[in-house]
C-alpha cells in the first residue's frame, strides 16, 4: 500500500511530460536522406525542393538525420512544410537535422546571397531543423534570409556570428527555438516578426537586433517570453558589451517583453548606430518586465522606453503579424 501511495505521490509531484516524436514522414512527403540510394529519395534538400512542381499545390518534405552542406532557396508559390526528424517536436535540443553552408557577403557578393537558407515565397513552414552559416567572423554571413509572408519556424535553431537571421519582409514567427550570434544577428527592414519562447545566445560583444525600419509603417520586431544568455564559449570581454539592439535605420522598432536576461548587458541596454549616424530621432526601443542578472543596474539610454503593463499589452503577436495569426501560425508553440 505504501509503495502504491509513493507512486501516486511521485506521479503528482513529478508528472511525466511525454515527448511528441516525428520520426516517420507524413503521407505524401518527399524524402531527404543523407547518402540514400533509394529511388524517389533525395540526398540533398535542394534536390527535393527542385523536384516539386512550381505551382500552388501543397507540398511536404521530410528530412532524416544528418548534416546537409548546401545552400537552399525556396521560391515555389505553393505552401511548403519541411519537417526534421526528431524524438521531441517541441524541443530544439532534440534536433537531428542540420543544413549548413560557409559563405559570406564578401564571397557571395551580398549578404542575402550568403544565406544558407533563403525564402522568397509565402506559406513556408519549418520544424526541428538546424540552420547554420559556418563562415565565422569577418563579414556578414547569414544562416537565414527570410523575404516571405506567413512564414513560421518551430523549434528550429539558427547559428551564425554577424547577421545570423534576416527577418527582411513579410509576416513571420520564430517559436520555441534557438538563435545564436553576436553582431546585429537578428535584423531586417520590413519584417513583421514575432519571437516567443526562444533561447537567444550571444557569443561576443555586439547587438542582438538591428531594425532597418525606415518609415512609420506597421512593421516591428516583437519579442515575448524569451531568454537571452551568453554562450558557454563567449569571447572574453563580452560581458557589459552586449546591447538589445541598435537602429540600422531611423524608424527602428523593437519591443522586448517578459525577457529573462542573464547575458550581462551594457547598462545603456540600447545603442546608437554609430557616432556619426545615431539613427535615434524616430526609433522606438522598448522593454517591459525584463528580469535576470544581466539587466540589473541598467541605466537605459534616453531614447529608449520602459513600458507600463498597459502599454506593453499593445505589443503582441497580433500587433506584430496581424490579428488573423491563428489561421497560419502553429499556436501549439505559443504560451
Amino acid at each position: 500500500m505504501f509503495a502504491l501511495y509513493l507512486i501516486l505521490v511521485t506521479a503528482y509531484l513529478f508528472p511525466h511530460v511525454s515527448a511528441d516524436p516525428r520520426t516517420q514522414p507524413p503521407a505524401g512527403s518527399v524524402i531527404v536522406r543523407a547518402g540514400t540510394t533509394t529511388s524517389g529519395e533525395f540526398q540533398t534538400v535542394s534536390g527535393a525542393v527542385n523536384s516539386l512542381p512550381n505551382d500552388n499545390s501543397t507540398a511536404t518534405i521530410f528530412m532524416y538525420p544528418g548534416t546537409y552542406t548546401e545552400q537552399v532557396v525556396i521560391t515555389r508559390p505553393g505552401p511548403l512544410t519541411i519537417f526534421g526528424y526528431t524524438p521531441d517536436t517541441k524541443s530544439y535540443q532534440s534536433n537531428t537535422v542540420t543544413i549548413q553552408f560557409g559563405s559570406s557577403a564578401n564571397i557571395s557578393g551580398s549578404d542575402d546571397a550568403s544565406a544558407t537558407l533563403r525564402i522568397t515565397t509565402a506559406n513556408f513552414t519549418m520544424y526541428n531543423v538546424i540552420v547554420s552559416n559556418t563562415f565565422g567572423r569577418g563579414s556578414q554571413a547569414l544562416a537565414l534570409s527570410q523575404h516571405g509572408d506567413r512564414v513560421g519556424f518551430y523549434a528550429c535553431s539558427f547559428f551564425g556570428f554577424q547577421d545570423t537571421l534576416r527577418a527582411e519582409k513579410g509576416r513571420q514567427v520564430y517559436l520555441g527555438g534557438y538563435i545564436e550570434g553576436a553582431v546585429d544577428f537578428i535584423f531586417g527592414r520590413q519584417g513583421q516578426a514575432y519571437f516567443e519562447n526562444n533561447l537567444i545566445a550571444v557569443s561576443s560583444a555586439g547587438f542582438v537586433t538591428a531594425s532597418g525600419r525606415s518609415s512609420n509603417d506597421n512593421t516591428s520586431f516583437v519579442f515575448n517570453n524569451n531568454n537571452i544568455s551568453l554562450t558557454s564559449t563567449a569571447d572574453p570581454g563580452t560581458a557589459g558589451n552586449v546591447f538589445l539592439g541598435r537602429p540600422w535605420r531611423d524608424y527602428a522598432k523593437v519591443i522586448f517583453k517578459n525577457t529573462n536576461i542573464t547575458a550581462p548587458l551594457n547598462p545603456a541596454v540600447w545603442s546608437i548606430w554609430a557616432l556619426n549616424q545615431t539613427n535615434t530621432d524616430n526609433a522606438f526601443f522598448a522593454d517591459y518586465n525584463s528580469t535576470g542578472s544581466g539587466i540589473q543596474g541598467a541605466q537605459r539610454a534616453l531614447f529608449s522606453t520602459v513600458l507600463s503593463a498597459e502599454q506593453a499589452a499593445n505589443y503582441s503577436i497580433s500587433s506584430a503579424v496581424g490579428s488573423d495569426y491563428a489561421t497560419w501560425v502553429d499556436t501549439s508553440y505559443l504560451g
